[in-house]
């Protein structure tokens, strides 16, 4: 394991404002280090927040403004709507590493700060598409741009001891959650006045966070634990090279993969809430905000608790036992209220996540978390690819008159079998705890 120094010591490049005195050894010394740190990770904490809710913003209204170009052929606009996806999660795939690659060179604050001004200037050209191939483009530039998460959660490793890092990430969870629940809402209510009026909202956002950016947030990562830039370690391949290091790691990248593509089985959620309990747009909308929500109160208040009592390893294999039993629950619910009855147990899955990241950053040095976040998100990436396809062909097959068996909840059953598949790896490939002496 590679030893971590202390974060925000002789780490961080201050902006102005905020002095840090140096000690004859070089390690920062300043009785306000702490309040930094805080205003670092809340900085952190907020940008996700934003990028999330301006992504969201865009999800109720994108397939409206791709029916406009194809004249309100739903057919074709399906058929774009899954490109574009496609698209976005194969940009994620290529570029996560990339900018992890870049934040180890020239530090976090520059890729980050570049990052959201960018997604500011495409969510600007997006607005403006009078063509379906320049929207395409915007979509393209944001999935570049919103690859700065990895920088994000490689900046709140520098900035975290160790003991704190399960936590640290289950706030960045909880920035997504936030996301998650605020932005498809805000952006319906803004696209019924114009579809185009939530791509100026939130190109408003992330300028306006870059700017605040500025000002506020200093740089994490020193100048003598940065690693040059090589394409060797930029790529997707060479990025996930890290992950075969030691067992720990290569174990837990694979439990990840496995999981992320559990999580595309809620690409299936409306059209089975649809066929099977016949609920209505607002009672879609209301139960994925309730998913939403919860997954924010657990990524905020229960890893934090659920670590200090059970420790990483034991949140983690939680979250993955509570995932699996609540997919279970999901293909049986036969009414809507026992579906609904399902998401807080569903939802514990939101304590695997951080557990995950942070015993995985421990086996990784101080110039190499960029590229460790760039791969994890880049696995992100292939099970966006794979899960998506997979579980509406399953979901597919398995109702209606030609079915090959009629089981509607076939999907959610196929995800249970491979989130128990990871809980057994992560079970086998993180060591158990020390035993008191």
């Amino acid at each position: 394991m590679h030893e971590n120094r202390e974060p925000l010591t002789d780490a961080i490049r201050v902006p102005a404002g905020h002095e840090i005195e140096t000690a004859v050894d070089g390690s920062a010394t300043a009785p306000n280090e702490p309040t930094i740190r805080r205003a670092a990770a809340i900085f952190i904490f907020f940008t996700v927040a934003l990028d999330m809710l301006a992504l969201g913003m865009i999800v109720p209204v994108l397939p409206r403004l791709i029916g406009d170009f194809t004249h309100g052929d739903m057919a074709k606009t399906a058929q774009m709507l899954g490109v574009f996806g496609s698209m976005f999660a194969a940009i994620q795939f290529f570029f996560s590493p990339v900018l992890g690659a870049l934040s180890d060179r020239f530090g976090r604050r520059p890729v980050v700060l570049l990052s959201n001004m960018g997604l500011g200037l495409d969510y600007l050209l997006m607005a403006w598409a009078p063509a379906m191939g320049w929207l395409f483009l915007g979509r393209a530039i944001s999935g570049l741009t919103a690859s700065s998460v990895p920088t994000a959660m490689a900046y709140m490793t520098d900035v975290t001891p160790e003991e704190k890092r399960a936590a640290a990430f289950g706030m960045v969870n909880a920035a997504f959650g936030m996301g998650f629940v605020l932005g498809p809402a805000v952006g319906g209510m803004l696209g019924s006045v114009n579809p185009r009026l939530p791509f100026w909202v939130a190109a408003v956002l992330s300028m306006v966070n870059a700017l605040y950016g500025m000002f506020i947030l200093p740089e994490s990562l020193a100048p003598q634990y940065r690693n040059p830039f090589s394409w060797k370690r930029a790529n997707p391949v060479g990025s996930v090279s890290l992950l075969r290091r030691s067992e720990i790691l290569t174990g837990l990248a694979g439990m990840l993969l496995m999981a992320y593509i559990t999580q595309q089985s809620l690409t299936v959620y409306v059209i089975y809430a649809d066929y099977r309990y016949h609920w209505s747009d607002r009672t879609v909308g209301l139960s994925l905000a309730v998913v939403g929500l919860i997954a924010g109160l657990y990524a905020a208040i229960l890893v934090k608790k659920a670590v200090k009592k059970i420790g990483e390893r034991g949140a983690l294999l939680l979250g993955l036992a509570g995932g699996t039993v609540g997919l279970v629950i999901f293909g049986f619910s036969a009414s809507g209220w026992l579906f609904c009855l399902a998401i807080p147990v569903f939802n514990l899955i939101t304590l695997a996540w951080p557990s995950a990241q942070s015993m995985m950053s421990q086996q990784a040095g101080p110039a190499e978390q960029g590229q460790l976040q760039g791969a994890i998100n880049s696995l992100r990436g292939i099970a966006g690819l794979i899960g998506p396809s997979l579980f509406s062909y399953i979901f597919s097959k398995s109702i209606g008159a030609h079915a090959i068996v009629d089981l509607p909840g076939s999907p959610f059953f196929l995800a249970a079998a491979i989130l128990l598949a990871s809980l057994i790896v992560a079970a086998r490939v993180t060591p158990r705890p020390a035993a008191p002496i």
